[in-house]
């Protein structure tokens, strides 16, 4: 069926939104129903006019210019655009046809009204919200900031714009911070902490959200959320000075005990050799008992205290338990004391060798130790599902009480008769070192189990621990 030029004329009158055609000197030569009823004239009065004589106010919109530009470049163009007169928002299409244009005004005032009033309770967020806001491009320079980042940082908005975040950031801190930013730009939110330097030269600490900014299924930015942790910092600085202080007091007083109890001894057996003629060999034999204890206890003390060198690199765990094992193993034997070590293939882990060696010798002389003639004791290697490995050290020995277990791990404590308990500091503190957790269950009578966990990635802040 032929549709001749009355139809789609009849068509354009009918449809709800304002369409109009130009001829190339800019002379209306065509007006719908609705258009006649938002400019309030008929079309009998425009037809044949021109447009910028009728309507001069056209002038001064965005409308003037991109007539003027599909005309001449023949091109269709799509824009929006607020009409002061009519107080209302269109989407604006033209269309450039073989007579001259043809204008299509389509009214979005409502969905237009929605969106600012989004965009509005959007921007009272971004400007009232007593946190630092900001957003990035995907080079990482300032877009847009709101107040409170301006007040924390020292800085105007005018100077921070289009300026890369770098120099705000501590240099340390400068590459991790990138690798937070890197993965938010790719999609994934980060919640991490880092340092600004303010304006005044003073440091800053924040712990800042990162979230990537998505248009049309396609990010073009990162919005940073930071708050101010400087205070909550200094307080967590002081509080830990103050812990290592009253440790310091702590094993103060009980290096003063451990150490007194054996000079006491000594002075004792001195002044009975000057009043006595002769020497008891049984005497000696305490004094030398007693001087072996005292070293033992400084040696173990300066272990703790004197910075250890270290060699950080790969290792096998399953190496490294098995040397134990072996070393040990005669000890054991000598009990009738069975050895069994299972394990699973576990990939190499970055850590300090002789340190963990340190840890297992602790834990299986102790367990050894702590069994009569005869038993067993269960050394497990196992992966574990969310990225740690864990080592499980079960004996059939004693068992430590409730009240007993509480106090392991704690300087110059210890369930053995001759035990200074520094051996459990030095494993609690390499374990902690390399990023790991330990835990133990026991029962009186039926035994001990501890528990290790590593993660097979270590922590970048292991070096700095042990320096």
């Amino acid at each position: 069926m032929e549709i001749n030029k009355l139809d789609i004329l009849d068509v354009l009158d009918k449809i709800t939104d304002c369409f109009y055609v130009l001829d190339e000197n800019w002379k209306i030569i065509y007006l719908n129903n609705e258009g006649e009823k938002i400019v309030n004239r008929t079309r009998d009065e425009l037809i044949g006019k021109n447009i910028w004589a009728e309507f001069p106010e056209l002038v001064d919109l965005p409308l003037y210019t991109n007539l003027y530009l599909a005309m001449e470049k023949r091109l269709p163009i799509n824009f929006e655009m607020y009409h002061p007169i009519y107080k209302k928002w269109f989407n604006v299409r033209i269309y450039p046809i073989k007579e001259g244009l043809s204008v299509y005004f389509l009214d979005i005032s409502d969905t237009k009204k929605i969106n600012i009033r989004l965009e509005q309770h959007y921007q009272s967020l971004f400007d009232n919200n007593p946190d630092a806001v900001c957003s990035f491009d995907l080079d990482g320079r300032y877009i847009k900031v709101n107040d409170s980042l301006e007040k924390l940082t020292g800085y105007s908005e005018t100077e921070l714009l289009y300026q890369p975040f770098n120099p705000l950031i501590v240099k340390e801190d400068l590459k991790r911070t990138k690798e937070h930013f890197y993965k938010a730009s790719k999609g994934i939110p980060q919640t991490y902490e880092y340092r600004i330097i303010h304006k005044s030269g003073r440091i800053i600490h924040w712990k800042v959200k990162n979230i990537p900014i998505t248009v049309d299924d396609e990010i073009i930015g990162v919005f940073e959320i930071a708050k101010d942790i400087t205070l909550q910092k200094i307080a967590e600085e002081r509080i830990e000075k103050s812990e290592k202080l009253s440790l310091v007091g702590q094993l103060s007083a009980s290096i003063a005990h451990e150490i007194r109890n054996p000079l006491t001894t000594l002075k004792g057996f001195l002044q009975l050799i000057r009043s006595q003629k002769g020497i008891d060999p049984i005497h000696i034999d305490i004094m030398l008992s007693e001087m072996d204890r005292i070293e033992l206890i400084t040696s173990e003390l300066l272990f703790l205290a004197k910075p250890q060198s270290i060699e950080i690199k790969y290792a096998n765990l399953k190496e490294i338990i098995n040397d134990v094992v072996v070393l040990l193993q005669s000890q054991a034997l000598m009990k009738n004391i069975e050895i069994v070590f299972e394990y699973q293939d576990v990939e190499p882990i970055r850590c300090v060798s002789n340190q963990l060696k340190q840890v297992f010798i602790n834990l299986i002389k102790n367990a050894i130790e702590s069994m009569s003639n005869e038993g067993r004791i269960t050394i497990s290697l196992v992966n574990l599902c969310n990225d740690n490995i864990m080592i499980e050290i079960i004996d059939q020995g004693c068992g430590i009480s409730p009240e007993l277990a509480k106090n392991i791990g704690l300087p110059f404590y210890s369930t053995k008769e001759k035990g200074t308990g520094l051996g459990m500091v030095t494993t609690y503190k390499i374990i902690n070192d390399h990023g790991g957790k330990i835990n133990f269950e026991s029962k009186i009578g039926e035994g001990t189990t501890f528990r290790i966990t590593f993660p097979k990635k270590l922590k970048n802040s292991f070096h700095n621990a042990n320096n």
